[in-house]
């Protein structure tokens, strides 16, 4: 979706990524912190994003999100992922790295007592309800939407496929 210009090896692009990640203090040693870094690295890779970028991975509790959703959806309700992209990307801006040479895209903040429901209703591990967050968070900081149904299957379906490469 984000066309990004810079012609650079993986290894390079790798090292330029910087990923930030917040830990809330309860979530602390349950999270693995390292994993959910490459998944992101690894989602953005998949895009095609090639270029230095940065965002912020933050892992956070209900109350928290809940809040974060009503001030800024009007939803007073915990959810599992909310991002803030720091533009609005379109399928044919290109963008052109800031003086510290980084894309800032944004904040993924994902809600750890709802994704590990979800893992528990998917029967699936915690480690992976929240990888198919985060790569859910990079795809919406990278432009895609799910609001309209075909564009959700075709963010669901990309879903699926980075998160089936990632977890290999």
């Amino acid at each position: 979706m984000v066309s990004l210009c810079y012609d650079a090896p993986m290894g390079a692009f790798m090292a330029e990524c910087q990923v930030l990640v917040q830990i809330g203090e309860p979530f602390a040693g349950r999270v693995d912190e390292e994993g959910l870094r490459k998944v992101v690295e690894q989602t953005l890779a998949m895009e095609g994003v090639s270029a230095g970028v940065e965002l912020g991975l933050v892992i956070t509790d209900d109350e928290t999100i809940r809040q974060l959703n009503l001030r800024y959806r009007g939803k007073d309700e915990a959810t599992d992922v909310l991002c803030f992209a720091l533009h609005e990307p379109s399928a044919e801006a290109t963008f052109i790295n800031p003086p510290d040479g980084l894309l800032h895209l944004g904040e993924v903040i994902l809600c750890y007592p709802q994704a590990a429901i979800q893992a528990e209703e998917h029967h699936h591990p915690l480690e992976r309800e929240l990888a198919l967050l985060a790569i859910h968070g990079v795809l919406h900081l990278l432009g895609y939407d799910d609001v309209e149904p075909q564009e959700g299957r075709r963010m669901r379906a990309r879903e699926e496929e980075i998160l089936n490469r990632v977890m290999t």
